[in-house]
This record gives structure tokens, C-alpha cells and sequence, in this order.
């Protein structure tokens, strides 16, 4: 495979994360990071704020400045915080090379409009090849070169193959996928299911409840993918219950984290971000506008908001009208 020359907007754990493995299959890689400390450490081979105590390859061209970062690039990975995302791309939009693919490596739905990050992406930079990367991974496997597969999507299949060429490496294997829609679907919405299966756990609701919020927020996930022309098989796939079933079980997940310290009753301010949390609310606004029936959903957003507590939630849940579990 051809060496590209390959920009990570972002320098927290998973941009990092994938700059080395970007490296490491063989390609120039820059990395652009707000903080100069930050950025200087990753220079130097670490990143004690993200990823503490992991060894970085050296030669990632760590830097502050957009123009350096992305001056040469052929490929951008967007790996900043999906509510930053619009910010981010306005201060880069002058710096992009033309008609650059950018890969959207965060999972959200922007809090304020409802748009999916490829719909942020199309309204600023039309002119840009639009894919995502998603699926189960951990940054901090991905920086220790553990096993990995994720899925890489784009409209166009030509593209999407490409790029899942390019970004494969020993123990980091992307397969491709053209259905951009459910990709980012399934990434998004798998952060709320998280909160809630971490909130279940944190309340000490017995395993059985965690088991069922995970696979009823399953439900959830098809029945809304289906309303927005995502295909079952992407839902079923790495990046929609493999990422799912990641996120639900490990205390590595911020949204699982984030829904263990809510069960627990501990204070949440100062906590790593959790993107789960401005997702709940605008994907219960959307289900709600939609008359989609998305009561996990509804029930994470209204947790968030302090409407009701978790007991009161699961209750409702549990004594929701009986029906076949057939029908979703």
C-alpha cells in the first residue's frame, strides 16, 4: 500500500490513538492538538493526560498549528469531540488541501440541530469526500496495538475500500462499508444504551437488568436505523452491536463509566467526557418528533435532565405494556 500523507485533527486519547496506528501502517503523520504541553509530549513519545503509562512510537509531527498539520495532507481524521466538531472544521476550512477526504472519527449527534456528523461535514466543506471510522475499539487497545476491527464508511464503496485499504495495519483491520448512515447511527446512539447499562450496574439492578437493557436498547437501535434508511446488517455489524456490545461492559467506556458513577449516586462534575450525555438528549427529541418508540432512549434523557430517578425509570420500564418480543 502506498504511503499517504495523513492529518488527526485531535490530540486526546483516540486521536492519538489513531495517529500511531496511522504510523504504524506506514504512513507521514501529522497531528494537530490545541494544547502546546500536549502536543510537545507527543512529540516526545507519550501522552500522560489520555494515555497514560503507553509507550507512543516517535514520529508523529505533533503540532498547534492547523496550516502545518494539514498544508500537505491527503487524508484528515477527524477525531475532536462531536459537539466541537462544527467549531473545529470552520478554524481548519481554510488550511484543507482541496477536495480531501476527511474521515469523522467521533460519534454524536450535534446537541443543537440534530445532524449526524457527515451533515456538519456537507453543510461547511461540500466539496469534501465524507467517511467515518467506527466500530468496537478502545484508544488505549488501539495505542498498545492490541487486535482491533473497525469498519470504515463512506457513500461511495470505491472510497470506503480504499480508505479501509490504507488505514489497516498489523493487528488494526478495517473492513469497508458504504452505508455511511448506519455507521454513524449505530456509533452514535450506542453511547446512550451505554449510560444506561453502566446506570443499571451502578444501582446494583442484578446482571439480568443489565442483560436487558442491552438488548432492548438493541431494539431501539434497529427500529430507529430502519426509520432513518440504515440497513440491518450494518446495525448488526462492528460498528452498531459489536460497538454496542463493547461499550455496555467495560468500565473503559466513558458512557458506561459516566452511567456507573449516575447508579452509584456519585458526583459527575469534572468527569472525562461522555458523549453519550448531549447525544440523550437531542436523540429523545428526534424519536419524540418522529413517534418512533425509543423508551431507553427517553428514559437515559429524562435520568440526564433529573425529570425522574432510575428506579423510577426502570419501573416504567418494566410495567410498559406487554407485547410479543417479536415486535419491534
Amino acid at each position: 500500500m502506498q504511503s499517504r500523507r495523513i492529518a488527526v485533527l485531535g490530540g486526546g486519547a483516540w486521536g492519538t490513538a489513531l495517529a500511531l496506528a496511522m504510523l504504524r501502517a506506514g504512513h507521514h503523520t501529522a497531528l494537530w492538538a490545541r494544547d502546546a504541553d500536549m502536543a510537545a509530549a507527543i512529540r516526545k513519545g507519550e501522552n500522560p493526560r489520555y494515555l497514560p503509562g503507553i509507550a507512543l512510537d516517535t514520529g508523529i509531527a505533533a503540532t498547534t498549528d492547523l496550516k502545518t498539520a494539514l498544508g500537505d495532507a491527503d487524508c484528515v481524521l477527524v477525531a475532536t469531540p462531536a459537539q466541537s466538531l462544527r467549531t473545529v472544521l470552520a478554524e481548519a476550512r481554510p488550511h484543507l488541501p482541496a477536495n480531501v477526504p476527511l474521515v469523522l472519527c467521533a460519534k454524536g449527534i450535534e446537541r443543537e440541530t440534530g445532524t449526524l456528523m457527515s451533515g456538519i461535514v456537507e453543510a461547511l466543506l461540500p466539496d469534501h469526500p465524507i467517511a467515518a471510522l467506527s466500530g468496537p475499539s478502545f484508544a488505549a487497545d488501539v495505542a498498545r496495538g492490541l487486535p482491533t476491527a473497525v469498519v470504515v464508511a463512506a457513500r461511495e464503496e470505491a472510497l470506503a475500500a480504499e480508505l479501509a485499504a490504507a488505514f489497516s495495519a498489523q493487528n488494526l483491520r478495517c473492513y469497508s462499508s458504504d452505508d455511511l448512515t448506519g455507521v454513524e447511527i449505530g456509533g452514535a446512539l450506542k453511547n446512550v444504551f451505554a449510560i444506561a447499562a453502566g446506570a443499571v450496574t451502578g444501582a446494583a439492578l442484578g446482571a439480568s437488568a443489565q442483560a436487558a437493557m442491552v438488548t432492548r436498547g438493541f431494539v431501539e437501535l434497529r427500529r430507529i436505523g430502519a426509520v432513518f434508511g440504515a440497513r440491518p446488517e450494518t446495525l448488526m455489524g462492528l460498528s452498531g452491536l459489536g460497538d454496542l456490545l463493547l461499550s455496555c461492559a467495560s468500565v473503559q467506556s466513558r458512557n458506561f463509566s459516566y452511567g456507573l458513577a449516575l447508579g452509584r449516586g456519585e458526583e459527575l462534575t469534572g468527569r472525562p467526557l461522555a458523549e453519550g450525555v448531549p447525544t440523550a438528549a437531542i436523540a429523545a427529541r428526534i424519536v419524540a418528533e418522529r413517534g418512533i418508540e425509543a423508551p431507553i432512549i427517553s428514559a437515559v434523557a429524562a435520568i440526564l435532565d433529573g425529570t425522574v430517578t432510575i428506579g423510577e425509570a426502570v419501573t416504567a420500564l418494566m410495567t410498559r405494556p406487554l407485547k410479543s418480543e417479536a415486535d419491534e
